[in-house]
């Protein structure tokens, strides 16, 4: 008795201290607790846009490469004009070879749609580019070698090197041009670019008449992957086309934001009423439960962190009812223990285990949809699953560790008629 009341004052002391964390970090602006909650583009204002992309002309198998490739560059696009952390992320709707590829770009705080589109729509740019003189050994000038002359580029291993190496092939015009480079500048760096940022620096070591490469350092697999990605979408760019374009206006997130905070105080606040009118004092301490829930949700929004849209806020939401159905049903099943006239703690040990097989099954029914949606949704169906799915996780362990924690601390040992009434439920108990 005395180790479960420890227990729920520590339970209660870990809440207290986390719920000073989501306020604190929300309201403070420097410092390590300064951690705002993450909102989309749907509550922060911004432009979100999306691209078809033209895979017709590349194999199944380099399409995967080919979109990631074009996702990593569209990025640094983005980046370089110090846009707030951008959302760019592909998307693929069916199967096969009828399947369309797009490209979502959100762009929080950027609600000048013409501004968007010309920091995405410029075809990748591979250049390979020499030094200007033995005086200037730093600056490099265009060879008139691009991306458009390379066949492709490939990760391979050799006994003479020890790591990975990067090799290049290049077309009929770009093996000729290649050879008359390297002749040109055997012993000095060529150096490759992609969107004017560069790559690599190999050294040349002798002409090179077949069109043939290879780039050679220190380089780890993972590196050597995402550089022949970059240098494949040079050689093979994908040619994308807006299809739609949206603005949202900061005003109008902030009162989404609002408006959605509300509906769940209010939901909050009519359940609080009906569980402890309903079911007394286990009521009061699933209210207890159900505020432990919510701090819990918070604290991983902010440390994760998890990006807030419209639809995640309904999941976290929809999650809440499902966190207070356990507490339902738990009370339920101590209801029927208490019929057979069982001793309280008696009643609340065998209510909870009665319960648990339901609560289970229910819990874990929840979750695979959510793998599901997940899985198979497109960007905004995502942020519902994951919040949806979080919530399920969290609730399950509120309701089953937290709430039964703290009704056992409360739980007198013998059954008199005012603790009938206080564990009792509805109006005729």
């Amino acid at each position: 008795m005395l180790k479960t009341r420890v227990l729920a004052v520590i339970l209660l002391a870990v809440g207290v201290a986390l719920a000073f964390f989501v306020y604190y970090s929300q309201t403070t602006t420097s410092g390590l607790l300064a951690r705002p909650f993450k909102l989309g583009l749907d509550l922060s204002g911004g432009s979100h846009l999306v691209y078809e992309a033209n895979v017709a002309d590349l194999s199944t198998t380099d399409i995967s490469d080919a979109m990631s490739s074009l996702r990593e560059v569209i990025e640094h696009r983005i980046n370089v004009f110090g846009v707030g952390e951008p959302i760019v992320q592909v998307e693929q709707a069916g199967f096969g070879e009828s399947a369309s590829h797009r490209l979502i770009v959100e762009l929080p705080g950027v609600t000048d749609v013409k501004q968007a589109i010309e920091m995405i729509d410029i075809t990748p740019t591979l250049e390979f580019k020499k030094i200007a003189s033995a005086e200037q050994p730093d600056t490099f000038i265009s060879t008139g070698l691009t991306g458009r002359f390379l066949k492709r580029a490939q990760v391979v291993f050799s006994q003479q090197s020890l790591g990975p190496s990067i090799s290049l092939e290049f077309n009929e015009e770009g093996a000729t041009r290649f050879a008359e480079i390297t002749r040109s500048i055997t012993g000095q760096p060529l150096a490759i670019y992609l969107d004017g940022v560069q790559l690599s620096a190999p050294i040349v070591r002798e002409e090179i008449k077949d069109g043939r490469a290879e780039i050679s350092g220190q380089f780890t697999v993972d590196e050597a992957k995402s550089l022949v990605r970059n240098l494949n979408l040079g050689a093979l760019p994908v040619p994308i086309t807006l299809a739609s374009t949206e603005t949202i206006g900061a005003t109008l997130g902030r009162d989404a934001v609002n408006k959605g905070v509300a509906a769940g105080l209010v939901g909050l606040a009519i359940i609080a009423v009906f569980m402890i009118i309903w079911y007394r004092l286990p009521g009061l301490v699933a209210v207890a439960s159900l505020a432990m829930y919510i701090i819990l949700m918070l604290t991983i929004f902010k440390l994760l962190p998890v990006t807030l849209t419209a639809a995640g806020m309904a999941g976290f939401i929809l999650s809440v009812g499902i966190a207070v159905d356990a507490n339902v049903l738990i009370f339920e099943r101590m209801k029927d223990e208490l019929k057979h006239d069982k001793r309280l703690r008696e009643a609340v040990v065998d209510g909870f285990a009665r319960a648990w097989l339901s609560i289970r099954d229910s819990n874990l029914s929840g979750i695979i949809s959510s793998i599901i949606l997940f899985w198979f949704g497109t960007s905004l169906i995502k942020g519902f699953a994951l919040t949806l799915a979080l919530g399920i996780v969290v609730s399950l362990f509120t309701a089953i560790s937290v709430t039964r924690t703290l009704l056992l601390a409360i739980t007198p040992k013998h059954r008199t008629g005012l603790t009938s009434f206080l564990f009792g439920s509805g109006f005729g108990d």
